[in-house]
């Protein structure tokens, strides 16, 4: 596989977010039949590449682009969040998504420790983080314990699992 990860371009943003749309809603409507709602509205998208220290990166497969990522930097406390991971639908189970998840590591060697979240039908992503990327579930956000940064309207609701990678 001939891959690269670089920088998000003004240029790639619309074929950028709308892959990353259709593997999210793809990715959902795998575990609910009858699901009528968007999963990652374009207003989340770029709510997250306007916060301070967000990076945007775009994996290259001999050529194409077949997915990305976008992490949330914080140079003070080298606590970083990845906020979101995608690989183009149709494209998975062949080795991008942690092709993009090494070079972000070491495109980031400072960092302490990552997190990131993800809902608790997303049965691939569980096993890719845990299995795949060596994160550990951190907490479970349930209506007994909600997190406080997800919106109430989210698919998924109130179930999601916090994952953190601890790199020192």
């Amino acid at each position: 596989m001939n891959f690269k990860l670089l920088p998000v371009s003004q240029e790639d943003l619309t074929d950028y977010k709308k892959d990353m749309q259709e593997a999210f809603q793809k990715g959902a409507a795998s575990e609910f039949s009858d699901l009528d709602t968007e999963i990652l509205p374009e207003k989340e998208i770029d709510s997250v590449l306007s916060k301070t220290g967000a990076f945007a990166y775009k994996a290259i497969v001999d050529g194409e682009m077949t997915g990305g990522a976008i992490v949330v930097i914080d140079e003070e406390t080298q606590h970083n969040h990845l906020d979101f991971l995608y690989v183009k639908y149709g494209t998975q189970s062949h080795g991008v998504g942690q092709a993009i998840w090494k070079e972000i590591e070491k495109l980031h060697p400072e960092t302490r420790v990552w997190e990131t979240i993800t809902p608790y039908f997303e049965k691939r992503n569980v096993h890719f983080y845990v299995n795949c990327c060596g994160f550990h579930i951190v907490e479970f956000f349930n209506p007994q314990h909600k997190d406080p940064n997800t919106p109430e309207d989210m698919v998924g609701g109130d179930y999601f699992f916090r994952f953190e990678k601890k790199m020192r």
